[in-house]
């Protein structure tokens, strides 16, 4: 299943939009505003992202760099402006894709069907290693059999950390892309504190973790390919 947000004020475009990717493996959830979609991305995970950028109550821009903080997932940008710039800006802050009002239905289908197609082979939603069975779409965490319940913020650490498998992740990287509600300041101690309950979670030995190393000075990786 295909979970997809669209902000769109436009309501007959955003209906629009909803019947052109109609179909069973499709749950599409409209929003028109950014306070919206926010109280949205707070609570549920979502494959793809189409975004306008003028909005109601923001710019859809300024939505995307927020958006950017914390999920990878791909975002298909809609405006009726042309210009180079904006069509820049909107990658500089993280757009897979950029169509410009007024536009085909169908080509924007197809589109949607090419990133979909990119994120299921760059970032599945599924993820299975050594007993491991990770949802995040469903948010559902097994450990040979048996349920994990993580937090939203052991959440966005896992899959951070598996995303980037292998990969050294700084200190200041993960808490720049956990902490993204607004707070002025994140204890120093905090990414600690996350990290280690989620290997009192996941690790067999979490004094020994075998998938969540620390690597000093510097951050952590999810070791196991």
């Amino acid at each position: 299943m295909n979970h997809i947000l669209i902000i769109e004020d436009d309501i007959a475009l955003s209906n629009g939009i909803v019947i052109a990717l109609k179909g069973p493996e499709m749950n599409l959830i409209q929003k028109h505003d950014i306070a919206s979609a926010k109280e949205t991305l707070q609570s549920s995970a979502f494959d793809l992202i189409i975004l306008d950028v003028n909005l109601p109550d923001g710019s859809g821009l300024d939505l995307l760099a927020d958006i950017r903080k914390s999920t990878t997932i791909p975002v298909i940008v809609l405006t009726v402006h042309d210009l180079e710039t904006d069509i820049v800006t909107g990658f500089e802050r993280g757009a897979d894709d950029y169509i410009t009002k007024p536009f085909s239905l169908m080509v924007l289908r197809a589109r949607v069907e090419v990133q979909l197609k990119k994120s299921r082979h760059l970032y599945p939603d599924t993820f299975e290693l050594d007993g491991f069975h990770f949802s995040f779409a469903k948010m559902e965490f097994l450990n040979n059999g048996n349920p994990v319940e993580l937090s939203k913020t052991e959440q966005k650490l896992l899959r951070l950390l598996i995303n980037n498998r292998g990969i050294t992740l700084s200190r200041d990287r993960l808490v720049d892309n956990i902490w993204t509600d607004g707070a002025e300041f994140v204890g120093e101690n905090a990414l600690s504190v996350a990290i280690k309950r989620l290997r009192d979670k996941l690790e067999e030995n979490p004094s020994a973790p075998r998938y969540i190393k620390t690597v000093y000075g510097v951050g952590y990786i999810w070791a196991i390919k």
